[in-house]
C-alpha cells in the first residue's frame, strides 16, 4: 500500500480514462513529474464470473512505457488489455507528452536508470487494490513497452528480478541502428560530446516519413487525435547526454540481461531507410533495423519469443489494418499460451 491519497482525473482520452501525477522532485530545468493514466476493466465482469465465465486476465496488471519523442495515445491497445480482465495502466515519463513542463528539454536523460524513480512510483499506486480484487488470486504484472521504452522496461526488469511475471515488447530499441560495430564506433565521439555539452544537439536525420506512414495507413481515429506537441512529425532533438545512455543501454543488453519473466517481441518483417518517400514504406520499420533487433532480443532472457510481421510499421500496433489485425493475433496467441503455463488461463 503506498499510504497516500491518490487524486485520479478524468484524462485527455476521455471517457475510461483517467490520470494522476507523480511527484519526482526537481532537476535544473526546475519540478519534475511523471504521468500515470489507467484504464480499468468495466464491471460487467461479475456477471461473467455468475456464470462460470472468469475473463483470461482478471488478476493481471499491465503497464506501458511510450518510445521516443512519443506518449501514451493508444486507446485500442488499452481495451485489448481491459476487455480480457486486466487493468492497464501507462506511463508519460518525465518530459514527456502529459508530464512535459514548460522550459524542459523533451525527453532528456543522461540516465535510463533514473527512469526506475516513477516506474517503481506507479506499481506503488497500482499495487493499491480494494480488497474484493486482493482477496482473490495473487496478481500478475505484464511489463509493455514500446521502442525505447522497451528498452527502459528490460533494463529494469533485469535489475528487479522477479517483480515482473512478462514482457511484451513492441518493436524495442535494444540495439543501435548500425549494430554492434557501429555503436563502438560511436561511442567516443559521444562520450567526448557529453562531456563538453551533454546538451549539444545532434544533425536532425527524421524527414517525417514515419509520421507519414502512419496518416496514410494507420487507425484514422487514432492517428488524427494525435497532439503534435506532445508527438511531433519529426521527432524531438537529439542531446549527446541522452544518446550516450541508450548506447549505454545497448551495451547492457549485448552483455545479456537474464530476464527471469517470457518475453514476447513483436517486430516488423523488414527494414525500410527513409531517405525518400515511397509506398514501401508503409510497409515497413523506418525506425530500426529490425533484423538487428531481433538478434538482440535473444539476449534478453532464456525464454523469448520473436514474432515477425509481415507489413507492420515501428509501431506495430499502429499499422494497416491487415498487419495491424495480424499483431493483435499474435499477442492474443501468446497471451493466451503464457497463461495456460502461468496456471492461470484455460489449459484445453
Amino acid at each position: 500500500m503506498t499510504g497516500r491519497r491518490v487524486e485520479w482525473r478524468e484524462d485527455v482520452l476521455g471517457a475510461g480514462f483517467a490520470c494522476t501525477d507523480l511527484d519526482l522532485g526537481e532537476d535544473d530545468e526546475g519540478p519534475l513529474v511523471a504521468t500515470l493514466v489507467r484504464s480499468l476493466p468495466d464491471r460487467r465482469g461479475w456477471l461473467d464470473r455468475f456464470v462460470g465465465q472468469e475473463r483470461l486476465l482478471e488478476n493481471v496488471d499491465v503497464l506501458y512505457v511510450h518510445g521516443w519523442s512519443d506518449y501514451f495515445f493508444q486507446t485500442e491497445l488499452a481495451r485489448f488489455w481491459t476487455r480480457r480482465g486486466a487493468r492497464f495502466h501507462a506511463l508519460d515519463l518525465r518530459k514527456y507528452g502529459r508530464s512535459l513542463r514548460e522550459g524542459q528539454t523533451p525527453g532528456y536523460t543522461e540516465d535510463l536508470g533514473d527512469y526506475s524513480q516513477e516506474i517503481d512510483l506507479a506499481l506503488e499506486i497500482m499495487g493499491d487494490v480494494p480488497d474484493a480484487e486482493r482477496a482473490g488470486a495473487p496478481r500478475r504484472l505484464v511489463l509493455l513497452g514500446h521502442s525505447t521504452g522497451g528498452l527502459i522496461l528490460s533494463l529494469w526488469a533485469a535489475d528487479h528480478p522477479g517483480r515482473a511475471d512478462a514482457l511484451v515488447l513492441n518493436s524495442p530499441w535494444l540495439e543501435f541502428q548500425f549494430a554492434r560495430a557501429g555503436r563502438q564506433l560511436l561511442m567516443p565521439l559521444v562520450n567526448m560530446s557529453t562531456r563538453l555539452n551533454p546538451r549539444e544537439v545532434a544533425p536532425q536525420l527524421d524527414y517525417g516519413f514515419y509520421t507519414r506512414a502512419q496518416a496514410e495507413v494507420g487507425p484514422q481515429q487514432l492517428v488524427s487525435s494525435v497532439n503534435r506537441l506532445w508527438r511531433p512529425e519529426r521527432t524531438h532533438a537529439v542531446h549527446a547526454g541522452w544518446l550516450r545512455a541508450v548506447l549505454a543501454g545497448h551495451a547492457r543488453v549485448e552483455a545479456g540481461l537474464g530476464i527471469d519473466a517470457p518475453v514476447e517481441v513483436l517486430l516488423s518483417s523488414r527494414f525500410a531507410i527513409p531517405v525518400r518517400w515511397s509506398d514501401e514504406l508503409t510497409r515497413a520499420d523506418t525506425v530500426l533495423d529490425v533484423d538487428e533487433i531481433a538478434r538482440a532480443a535473444l539476449r534478453l532472457g532464456t525464454t523469448v519469443s520473436v514474432e515477425r510481421i509481415d507489413g507492420a510499421l515501428h509501431d506495430v500496433f499502429l499499422s494497416a489494418e491487415a498487419p495491424r489485425a495480424e499483431a493483435y493475433a499474435r499477442l492474443e496467441r501468446w497471451v493466451v499460451g503464457w497463461a495456460a503455463a502461468s496456471g492461470f488461463g484455460p489449459t484445453g
